[in-house]
């Protein structure tokens, strides 16, 4: 009964090592494929590893801020360049809805993945008002609450009118003043759409 006993407990014994060692590669590639995307949120939430060296002009928004944190309910699908002016939209919040415009026309056969946006604490002149109808007819209008802007915004910068990128899930992930140079902002614009794959 030993000796019977004996061959089937070398056998089992045997096995063990097999077993343990086909666990420890599941859970290695596991691993692989989970953990670049937990490393990379933990980035991009903590702001830790974060390269110092920059290519884009603006202002990057790294805190996971969305387009409801800054006042603007909205639902875009796409890329947008969203102007927020939480005065009167004088020259330039209107010189920032018209390089918004601009630029989507600039990025060519990348157009329909953006749009551009509109959201104004106080309405807009009757002269501009019929401006925008005539030649702005693709121009996305929303409120804006001041509110939330001033809670969210003020920290960031001056309530003078500003450029938002957003993202197609309405993450702000640029900011600019008037002060931008189209071409720059172009260049971020399109750096963006080639290396996301939504939107």
């Amino acid at each position: 009964m030993g000796a019977a006993m004996n061959p089937l407990n070398i056998s089992d014994a045997s096995q063990l090592p097999g077993r343990s060692k086909g666990r420890w590669q599941l859970i290695l590639i596991v691993l692989m494929v989970i953990g670049p995307m937990v490393l990379a949120t933990f980035m991009y939430k903590l702001q830790f590893w974060v390269p110092e060296n920059r290519s884009y002009h603006g202002e990057l928004i790294g805190n996971g801020q969305t387009r409801a944190d800054i006042g603007v309910q909205a639902s875009e699908e796409r890329w947008q360049l969203l102007v927020t002016a939480p005065a009167a939209c004088a020259n330039d919040c209107q010189q920032l809805v018209y390089l918004a415009r601009q630029l989507q026309i600039g990025l060519g056969r990348d157009a329909s993945r953006a749009s551009h946006a509109l959201a104004v604490a106080q309405p807009v002149s009757t002269e501009y008002e019929a401006k925008l109808k005539v030649e702005y007819p693709q121009l996305q209008r929303y409120p804006l609450d001041l509110p939330t802007f001033n809670k969210d915004a003020a920290a960031q910068g001056s309530g003078d009118a500003q450029l938002w990128v957003v993202d197609p899930h309405g993450n702000l992930v640029l900011r600019y003043d008037a002060r931008v140079k189209g071409k720059d902002l172009l260049n971020d614009l399109r750096l963006l759409l080639k290396l996301s794959n939504i939107g």
